[in-house]
């Protein structure tokens, strides 16, 4: 569990885990800055390894996972509290299907009846948008197939994250989970989403909804997702697609609707283009690495392009959608 602030929501957070009814699990708290305040709540089951620096989200998770040997992992923001059944309910979930490498929560909306998620949802451009945000949880409530979990409050199988790679740590923040949840599925694990592993999500608590640090990262960071893991054909359309969310989001921007909406609120037009600017020169200065993560990627593949395209599309959510959440 990554923090930054330390924080009363980082208190409610352990306080949710302190009544989870499984029993046996450690929690390493990763204090990415909070300037040792997060010392303060160790104890019992709670460790707090202090970093130097800011290691980013998946920086802290693979940070803390070191620290511990246990057959899973689970990942959870400090700003979401699990209800009682939380890690319960997706190891057994897990353990019940050797495949499945990944279990996703059902996320809602702190204060809200409304999912924040319940998986992540792919647009053909690289982008990831959760899956039911918004929407009234009983519509997901049956427990299902799907493409990968929210790294907000996901648990990952450790024999799964040490065949494929940790979280790529030079995402810092934003769609690293997208990242791992794709390389996956690349080697041919899957993932389930349990509806009876309920918490509750404060959304981008930590970063904001829509400020320019988040913008940047976002996208970034979805054009690494894509480079690293689309099929040639699949890379090839993106940029396409991505012009197509591009004039959304404008629409959007202008009738103040959606993140781009909020974005405008404090923000200029022209901020904005220089966000996508910004994010695909620091593509082209990262293109070969990139490159040959995705050559390592496409040579432990256990599954064809076709295969992972017709996975893509039956979780996907359009360049449309995406620039209205």
């Amino acid at each position: 569990m990554p923090t930054l602030g330390a924080d009363r929501t980082l208190e409610q957070c352990l306080e949710g885990l302190e009544r989870q009814t499984l029993r046996d699990f450690q929690v390493v708290v990763v204090d990415n800055g909070s300037g040792g305040m997060a010392r303060r709540l160790e104890g019992g089951q709670v460790s707090v390894l202090p970093s130097s620096k800011n290691l980013g989200y998946g920086g802290a998770i693979n940070a803390g996972a070191r620290n511990t040997v246990s057959r899973y992992v689970a990942a959870l923001n400090d700003d979401a509290v699990a209800s009682d059944g939380w890690l319960k309910s997706l190891v057994e979930a897990l353990e019940g299907d050797p495949k499945a490498g990944m279990a996703a929560s059902c996320v809602r909306q702190a204060g809200a009846a409304v999912l924040d998620s319940a998986g992540m949802l792919l647009c053909a451009d690289g982008s990831s948008k959760q899956r039911g945000q918004g929407q009234p949880c009983s519509r997901y409530s049956q427990p299902e197939e799907v493409l990968l979990p929210s790294g907000s409050a996901a648990v990952y199988r450790r024999a799964m994250l040490d065949e494929i790679g940790w979280f790529d740590e030079d995402f810092f923040l934003y769609c690293e989970d997208t990242d791992l949840g794709l390389r996956a599925r690349w080697a041919g694990w899957k993932c389930l989403y349990v509806p009876g592993a309920v918490v509750e999500h404060r959304y981008s608590h930590s970063a904001g909804r829509a400020s320019a640090m988040k913008a940047y990262y976002v996208e970034r960071n979805r054009l690494r997702v894509a480079v690293k893991n689309f099929p040639l054909r699949m890379l090839l359309l993106a940029p396409w697609i991505t012009l197509a969310r591009y004039f959304w989001h404008a629409v959007a921007a202008v009738s103040g609707q959606g993140a781009a909406g909020e974005f405008r609120k404090g923000n200029s037009a022209l901020s904005l283009g220089l966000v996508a600017i910004r994010a695909h020169l620091n593509l082209a200065a990262n293109w070969w690495p990139l490159w040959r993560s995705r050559r390592m990627i496409q040579a432990q593949a256990r599954i064809t392009a076709a295969e992972f395209e017709a996975l893509s599309r039956r979780h996907s959510i359009s360049a449309r959608q995406v620039a209205a959440l």
